[in-house]
């Protein structure tokens, strides 16, 4: 298949990847300069469903796919469909899943998903009297895109309050406050092409900025796969409870929901609870989940695309375990400082085991390889269990050079222990209700 890749990330140098193993000729815009090893980059705009649309219709794609969050919630889906060019990722509607947290919470009580308790605030005293009822810790949330650092989670009144004032301060400005849920995270990639529901592998992730996990949310340090603590039968359970009636109801709702719908979950002491929706497949979790699935992918994601999910033949797992590392820039996730040359990216990959995929990078005038984001690498270790993979990967970040970054020294390190029942459902009392603001019922 000749294959057209849209998005400049380290989420889509491992899709390039994994389509580079099924031999078939691919294409990216943006990319990145690791992108543009295994692929042929074009200068268009990733936001610009016409220019995609257009470009993938002077290459002859068979299949696009639409990597970030921006772009689908922009509508470049529906462009590239609207030329006739099969396209993985939901419509712009669908894509609302993501796009308004507050939509996201609409769908779930419809669908009796299980998730946390909520009220969509447009005014800071609605926020400030939601603080109240739910007491700390406070978990305040932009309702809108943002890169995976619109959460706050904090015990101090003031800085829920100062976030969310920062939130509302934008045009349409809306947040969603959210009862704290405990118990260890999960993050499940489900494909979908509107009908069925297919899992991948679950991951885990680290938000946090610092080890241990201190300091401001990000768009994810690290990950790691396999979940040898999660409950048996957690896979299953996600889609029964919160893929499939997700997808059925947005189905219902004349949006059907075609790409990845990433699960968020909590294995709280009441239960497993939805944290939140995502509609694309997530960074830095694609980077391990890619590296232990067999199964070719541009099939899966062709039919997929087409509708044919339904006939696609049961996905195959290495036994190998991946774990990634994010190496960060100076300053992320505050402001970052770009130019820093990276040194040391080709030593890490002599590594057995290890590959580094590009995130904030690009090319400087003399062919330098420099900072350009505030994610710069995520260096992945595959090993035959987590501790291995783990050493792998760190063995890899010790090569790479870049002068003021930073990464997270305890990724994988330490497994959740479940209480008896965290995960389980036998106290589990449904769906939990939400608030949509503004005096209506």
């Amino acid at each position: 298949m000749r294959i057209l890749v849209i998005g400049p990330g380290a989420r889509e140098h491992a899709i390039v990847r994994s389509l580079a193993a099924g031999g078939h000729e691919l294409h990216a815009a943006p990319g990145n300069p690791g992108i543009g090893q295994v692929a042929t980059l074009h200068a268009v705009d990733a936001l610009d469903g016409a220019a995609v649309a257009a470009l993938a219709t002077e290459l002859a794609a068979d299949l696009v796919v639409v990597g970030p969050e921006a772009p689908l919630v922009a509508g470049v889906a529906d462009a590239v469909r609207a030329a006739g060019i099969a396209c993985f990722g939901p419509s712009a509607e669908a894509a609302a899943l993501e796009g308004s947290k507050a939509f996201a919470k609409e769908i779930m009580a419809a669908a009796g998903v299980p998730t946390a308790m909520a009220h969509v605030c447009t005014t800071l005293e609605e926020v400030a009297e939601a603080l109240d009822a739910f007491g700390a810790p406070h978990v305040v949330k932009d309702d809108g895109l943002a890169a995976g650092k619109g959460v706050v989670v904090t015990d101090d009144r003031a800085e829920a309050l100062d976030h969310a004032r920062g939130c509302l301060a934008r045009a349409g400005g809306t947040v969603v406050v959210e009862e704290y849920l405990d118990g260890p995270e999960v993050s499940l990639f489900c494909v979908s092409d509107g009908t069925t529901v297919v899992p991948l592998a679950p991951a885990q992730d680290f938000k946090r900025a610092h080890d241990g996990d201190a300091g401001p949310n990000t768009g994810g340090m690290g990950a790691y796969s396999p979940l040898t603590w999660a409950p048996p039968g957690l896979v299953d359970e996600v889609v029964a409870r919160v893929a499939q009636p997700t997808v059925d109801e947005m189905r219902h709702r004349g949006t059907p929901f075609a790409g990845v719908l990433y699960c968020g979950l909590a294995l709280t002491s009441r239960g497993m609870r939805v944290i939140e929706f995502n509609a694309r497949f997530g960074d830095p979790e694609t980077q391990v989940v890619l590296a232990r699935l067999a199964t070719p992918l541009a099939e899966l994601l062709h039919a997929a695309a087409v509708g044919h999910l339904h006939e696609h033949s049961p996905l195959r797992w290495r036994d190998d375990a991946a774990v990634t590392v994010v190496v960060a820039a100076h300053g992320y996730p505050a402001g970052v400082r770009a130019g820093d040359p990276i040194e040391g990216v080709a030593d890490a990959e002599q590594v057995p085991g290890v590959h580094v995929l590009h995130a904030g990078t690009a090319a400087a005038a003399d062919g330098t390889l420099v900072s350009a984001g505030g994610r710069v690498l995520s260096v992945v270790g595959v090993g035959a269990d987590v501790e291995t993979a783990r050493a792998v990967a760190y063995a890899g970040v010790e090569r790479i050079s870049l002068r003021g970054s930073h990464h997270r020294g305890d990724i994988a390190a330490r497994m959740p222990v479940l209480d008896a029942q965290d995960g389980a459902d036998a106290d589990d009392d449904g769906p939990a209700s939400f608030d949509l603001g503004g005096g209506d019922d």
